[in-house]
C-alpha cells in the first residue's frame, strides 16, 4: 500500500487545527494535530513526519522558537504560519528557521499548493505518493533559467541539477537566486538584495544578505570558497557572474 506523506499541525487554536487537518486530509495527506511545542515534540518521538505546519505565536512556547530547536535535531521542513507578514519575514530572513509560509487568511488551495511544494524541494520519501493536483497550469516559455549544471524552475519555485535532482532552498534562499539570475553580471548591494528578498519592510539588516549568499553558495557552487556563480564585488556588494540561458 502507498503511504500517504504525514504532515504535523500545531496551533494553539483547536478549531484551526481541527480546520487543517481537514484540508489537508481532503487533499489526500495524513494529518496530526498538537496544541503546543510539547504535544509536538512528543507526536514526533511517536512516528515520522514529512511536513509541519507551525503557528508562529504558541501560549507557551512562540514557534519561532520551537522552529529553532527542531532544526537542531531534525531536517523537518516546516512551513510556519502567521498572522503579521511582518513577523514571517523575520522569520524567514533573520532566523532562516522556516522553509515557506503562510499568512492569515490563505485559500485552501494556496495551502495544498505551498504544502506539495515543500514536500517536493525535500524529496519526501512519500513524494510518489503525493496526490496529483487536480490542473497543472501549462509551463510557458521562459519559466525555466539554465546556468551551469543547474535549472531553475520559476513556475515550480524548483532548482535542479543536471541529473535533475532538486536542490533544496528556503524562500528566500530561491528569491535570491531568482533576483540573480534574472539580471546575472548586475552588480547588486546588499540593500538591493533585501528589498528583492522580502516581501514587505521590515527591519533587516544588511548582515541578512551574506547568511543567505553563504548558504547558497554552499548549495550550488562547486567550491564555496572560490565561487564561480556568485560573486563578490569588494566594496561593492554581489553580481551573478554565469551566463543565463531561457530553456
Amino acid at each position: 500500500m502507498e503511504t500517504k506523506p504525514h504532515i504535523l499541525v500545531v496551533d494553539d487554536e483547536s478549531d484551526m487545527v481541527a480546520l487543517l487537518q481537514d484540508l489537508l486530509r481532503k487533499a489526500g495527506f495524513e494529518a496530526d494535530g498538537a496544541g503546543s511545542g510539547d504535544e509536538a515534540r512528543r507526536a514526533m518521538a511517536a512516528r515520522a513526519y514529512e511536513l509541519m505546519l507551525l503557528d508562529l505565536r504558541l501560549k507557551a512556547e512562540d514557534g519561532l522558537t520551537l522552529a529553532r530547536q527542531l532544526r537542531q535535531s531534525s531536517q523537518i521542513p516546516i512551513i510556519m504560519i502567521s498572522g503579521s507578514s511582518d513577523e514571517t519575514d523575520r522569520v524567514l530572513l533573520l532566523e532562516l528557521a522556516a522553509d515557506d509560509f503562510l499568512v492569515k487568511p490563505f485559500s485552501p488551495r494556496e495551502l495544498v499548493a505551498r504544502v506539495r511544494a515543500v514536500l517536493r524541494r525535500y524529496g519526501s520519501t512519500a513524494e510518489a505518493a503525493l496526490p496529483p493536483p487536480a490542473a497543472p497550469a501549462k509551463r510557458s516559455s521562459g519559466d525555466c533559467l539554465r546556468f551551469g549544471d543547474w535549472l531553475l524552475d520559476l513556475g515550480e519555485r524548483e532548482l535542479r541539477a543536471a541529473d535533475g535532482a532538486l536542490c533544496a532552498l528556503t524562500q528566500a534562499e530561491f528569491r535570491l537566486l531568482e533576483a540573480f539570475v534574472r539580471q546575472p553580471r548586475r552588480v547588486w548591494t546588499r540593500d538591493q538584495l533585501l528589498e528583492h528578498t522580502r516581501s514587505l519592510e521590515t527591519e533587516v539588516f544588511d548582515r541578512t544578505i551574506d547568511v543567505l549568499i553563504l548558504r547558497l553558495r554552499r548549495k550550488i557552487e562547486p567550491n564555496p570558497k572560490h565561487p564561480r556563480y556568485i560573486c563578490t564585488e569588494r566594496g561593492l556588494g554581489y553580481t551573478f557572474a554565469a551566463d543565463v540561458v531561457k530553456v
